[in-house]
């Protein structure tokens, strides 16, 4: 976004292709990370081979609750950067059209997270969901459907309001606000799902990201409405489409 409005008040401005040099270093890292995952890896943890291809293999569900932790993490720093938009602290650092910026892009890397959080499950051989238990909600029933199922709701709430911010130019302001406020309702849904259905919830730094979450929530959440009530009106500012 920053890019395109370079242009539009610099139009001498053109975006520059990489050099050559550069391309060819990055092919050469790339070659040399695949050598060293079929090569090296192996050789020097075999038992990461036994976890991933094993009668037993774990890696995919030590994938799946890592990946969820980082889509929640991103959940609440997207509501962070949602919340702090109206505010003076982000109209100073790093301004508005930023602060926009990473809204959208961390609630979109949210959403990856999300759904990879949820098929690396498909090569866990314990837990043997099917693609359709981990795609319908409340269809999985070996494992605490109620939490689970809310976690596959607020997924794809995250979508909706994600995705949002291709279509903003034929949303209303008033729809905008209304769709928004979802994001509240994604991350209760995250919160619960972690609490009542992740296996690490009874780890004191993971408590400790539930509650400074959840608290930093509540106060900028308050913040906002305090000064919503007590401070001129403004006009809205909202994401330009991609």
């Amino acid at each position: 976004m920053l890019k395109e409005l370079s242009r539009k008040s610099n139009p001498g401005i053109l975006p520059v292709s990489p050099a050559p040099r550069t391309v060819l270093l990055t092919g050469l890292v790339i070659a040399a990370g695949a050598l060293a995952a079929v090569f090296v890896l192996p050789a020097w943890a075999p038992g990461l081979s036994e976890s991933l291809l094993g009668p037993e293999p774990k890696a995919y569900w030590y994938l799946s609750r890592a990946s969820g932790l980082v889509a929640f993490a991103l959940v609440w720093l997207s509501m962070v950067w949602g919340l702090l938009i109206t505010s003076r602290v982000a109209r100073r650092w790093p301004g508005v059209v930023s602060a926009g910026d990473v809204h959208q892009h961390v609630s979109l890397l949210g959403l990856g997270f999300g759904l990879f959080h949820a098929l690396i499950l498909l090569g866990d051989r314990y837990a043997n969901y099917s693609p359709a238990q981990l795609l319908i909600p409340f269809a999985a029933t070996a494992h605490k459907p109620l939490w689970v199922g809310l976690g596959q709701v607020g997924f794809y709430l995250l979508g909706i309001v994600a995705l949002s911010f291709y279509l903003c130019r034929w949303i209303s302001n008033r729809g905008w606000r209304a769709l928004h406020i979802l994001s509240f309702g994604v991350y209760l849904m995250a919160l619960v799902h972690g609490v009542m259905s992740g296996t690490d919830t009874s780890v004191p730094w993971i408590q400790a990201v539930y509650w400074i979450s959840a608290g930093s929530l509540l106060f900028l959440t308050t913040y906002r409405v305090l000064v919503a009530r007590f401070s001129p009106p403004q006009a809205e500012r909202r994401p330009s489409t991609p």
